[in-house]
């Protein structure tokens, strides 16, 4: 028998998001019965509910940086007990089959994965996220959150900690590397976080220097702003790997400049059009340009005991769910430092 809980709905593209009510499953046999506490933010939840990337699923409860606890278990389950603390982050399922889910790598799952929310189960029916005050999900998808990281802080980790951490792992950020971060918002700050406690060393750049006190508290050991262009001169060809966390169309040309030779510049940040660049942007210093996506399961709870080990955490203003409307304009205007959370227990007051 399904179960109705309580949610915050966009009912339509642009529409302002209300309160409403969804459907969870009956637990399966290897179903956890997760009962949010805090749900993270993200501006690709702002860009799904808004339809900027494209055709979308509606009514949408947005939301995949999920913090709870196990509130009941499926017959089947092993890895998970009732009262355990627990994470859901963009996906909670995949097809298990193909060469990627076999490697470990779920996030590219040859089937396509499923989608926290804005997506559809395997059997047709729509996902709905963590604006909500319980989700049902399989226990291979979920997160074990270390103790040490409070659930509140530790929301954000599901998307925004696991997008940075996963490029400066592959591209092995650490001792003797130099590290940009782009962008010092939601993102960023986590990778300023992570590459400094990798033990790289950390520069941000900003489009002003008014983050640059933040930043510096947060790990960077330096700060420019790229609205000034003789960044891009005293830069040049100083960084092993540059981290774009921005969803702009960036001068891109000028971000390859700033590379060492073999060095890389990785966007985890997705504009709304196309950008352009020359090759020779790359061919003069055998520079390489990158995506990367989340990461898979194993590799996220390798972040969570990475961010429990190095005690880091989001940071955070915590909101009650009416003022979800309010916090999209404020995320879109660059307004918060630096990740919204909501508390989900506002949304039964």
């Amino acid at each position: 028998m399904t179960t109705s809980v309580t949610a915050y709905a966009a009912p339509a593209p642009k529409a302002p998001l209300e309160k409403t009510t969804v459907e969870r499953r009956a637990l399966r046999e290897h179903d956890i019965l997760i009962e949010i506490a805090y749900a993270g933010i993200c501006h690709s939840d702002i860009h799904q509910a808004r339809e900027e990337w494209g055709s979308a699923q509606f009514p949408m409860v947005p939301g995949h940086e999920i913090a709870g606890v196990v509130a009941e278990v499926g017959p089947g389950v092993t890895k998970y007990a009732v009262g355990d603390r627990v994470g859901v982050g963009c996906f909670v399922d995949s097809c298990r089959e193909c060469a990627n889910c076999l490697a470990g790598e779920e996030q590219f799952c040859l089937k396509g994965e499923v989608q926290t929310y804005n997506g559809t189960e395997y059997d047709g029916a729509p996902t709905y996220g963590g604006y909500s005050t319980h989700i049902v999900v399989d226990e291979n998808y979920a997160l074990r959150i270390p103790e040490g990281i409070s659930l509140d802080i530790a929301a954000p980790l599901l998307c925004a900690g696991i997008t940075l951490y996963s490029p400066l792992a592959h591209w092995n950020a650490g001792p003797g590397k130099k590290v940009a971060i782009v962008g010092l918002g939601g993102l960023g700050h986590m990778g300023v976080k992570i590459a400094h406690a990798m033990g790289a060393e950390v520069t941000v750049l900003s489009q002003t220097l008014r983050k640059k006190d933040d930043g510096l508290r947060l790990g960077a050991d330096h700060f420019y702003a790229t609205g000034d262009d003789s960044t891009f001169t005293e830069l040049a060809g100083t960084f092993d790997l540059i981290v774009n966390t921005t969803s702009a169309n960036l001068p891109l040309d000028g971000y390859l400049s700033l590379l060492k030779v073999d060095g890389t510049l990785v966007h985890v940040g997705a504009p709304e059009n196309p950008s352009a660049f020359s090759q020779f942007s790359l061919i003069m210093g055998r520079r390489s340009m990158a995506g990367s996506k989340i990461g898979s399961i194993r590799e996220t709870q390798e972040m969570l005991d990475f961010c429990a080990e190095h005690g880091l955490g989001a940071e955070i203003e915590v909101i009650n769910g009416d003022q979800i409307n309010e916090a999209y304009d404020r995320v879109v205007s660059s307004d918060v430092r630096y990740r919204f959370v909501i508390d989900i227990a506002s949304l039964n007051a």
